[in-house]
């Protein structure tokens, strides 16, 4: 259970061939726009690092019609000709915004996707490159836990998707699973960016895949990151996901690209996003121990209330839910260890500095 340790500068560390043919980054300056840019949405992409972009979700809340699914950042690699999209988006319209921006802008066609866990909002998006996977020109990767987990929800959850945001919103839009496995100690190199890949299961889901770039402090973390909105334990483990966030925060990141893009207030900060979410989840873990010693039980309304997390997106929606979740986590080790209050951190945590 929880992250696992890559063993940094290991002969088993090797490249995946997303050598690029240009040696320089592209620029924001826009390149000769292909037939039908004109016509083509716009993507506002905004630099994080040279040759990164990231295109943020201008409704960042709860999925809705409103913003079609698109609540989590995607990101894209760009060098020369060449381009790496992390988590392609909710749908086969998003991706297609994607693919054309790209191709417009600057001049780059997707040759490989990373899907970082399986949420709709996160993948769906795959099926916009489909015809570039059919022909052998596009490579799409995850952990062998998250194309499972894939196989088995997706169905269920683009029928849900497609219920809350409207049948036109997701138009076009099918399950595509990735077709290559990503392992702890590969890397993806495209041209001098340098991905290490370290998956970590039953975190926030059954496989989450961390991407880290030592180099700029910049950590792509899937879905064990939040902004000031609750997480999501439906396909997690509260234990696992502290564990992982606490060995994140080890590396030292400056900039976490996750459910939301964070960075750090100060130079060598650790982004607030991180810490947040370490935070709540801690808090909750705390809460569901201490209403085990007053004899609580879980079905008890507001048996964990955390009022300072009130104020967070989806409080309403989801708090209980991991209340119950948690519950049952921890509850085996309580009643077998006893004293849970006492009960040792996922670990053996170090507090996080900033907290």
């Amino acid at each position: 259970m929880g992250f696992r340790r890559s063993r940094w500068g290991a002969s088993r560390l090797w490249a995946l061939g997303l050598w690029a043919a240009a040696a320089l980054w592209p620029t924001a300056h826009a390149r000769t726009p292909t037939d039908g840019c004109e016509a083509s949405p716009a993507v506002p992409w905004q630099a994080l690092a040279p040759g990164v972009w990231v295109w943020h979700p201008s409704d960042p809340g709860e999925v809705s019609a409103l913003n079609g699914g698109h609540v989590a950042p995607t990101t894209a690699l760009v060098a020369g000709a060449d381009a790496l999209v992390i988590d392609p988006g909710p749908s086969h319209r998003h991706g297609e915004r994607v693919r054309s921006s790209l191709a417009c802008r600057f001049g780059a066609e997707v040759r490989w996707i990373v899907n970082t866990h399986a949420h709709a909002e996160n993948v769906l998006a795959n099926s916009a490159f489909a015809d570039r996977g059919a022909a052998g020109q596009l490579t799409v990767w995850a952990s062998e836990a998250t194309r499972a987990a894939m196989q088995q929800r997706c169905p269920g959850c683009l029928a849900s998707l497609t219920a809350r945001v409207g049948a036109e919103a997701m138009a076009g839009t099918r399950i595509v699973l990735p077709t290559h496995t990503l392992q702890e100690g590969q890397r993806l190199t495209l041209g001098p960016m340098v991905l290490e890949v370290m998956p970590v299961e039953r975190g926030h889901t059954e496989g989450d895949l961390v991407l880290w770039n030592a180099e700029h402090r910049l950590l792509w973390a899937g879905g064990l990151v939040y902004g000031e909105r609750i997480p999501e334990l439906a396909q997690g483990r509260l234990d696992g996901w502290l564990d992982a966030l606490n060995r994140l925060q080890a590396l030292g990141p400056t900039q976490v690209v996750a459910t939301v893009v964070s960075v750090g207030a100060e130079p060598g900060q650790v982004p607030s996003a991180l810490l947040g979410t370490r935070a709540y989840l801690l808090a909750l873990r705390q809460g569901v121990l201490r209403a085990m010693d007053e004899g609580r039980q879980p079905q008890e309304v507001g048996v964990v209330d955390l009022p300072a997390y009130r104020s967070w997106v989806g409080y309403a929606e989801r708090h209980a839910f991991n209340v119950q979740r948690a519950w049952r986590e921890l509850e085996p080790v309580w009643m077998e260890q006893g004293a849970p209050s006492a009960l040792p951190l996922p670990g053996q945590m170090q507090p996080i500095q900033g907290q």
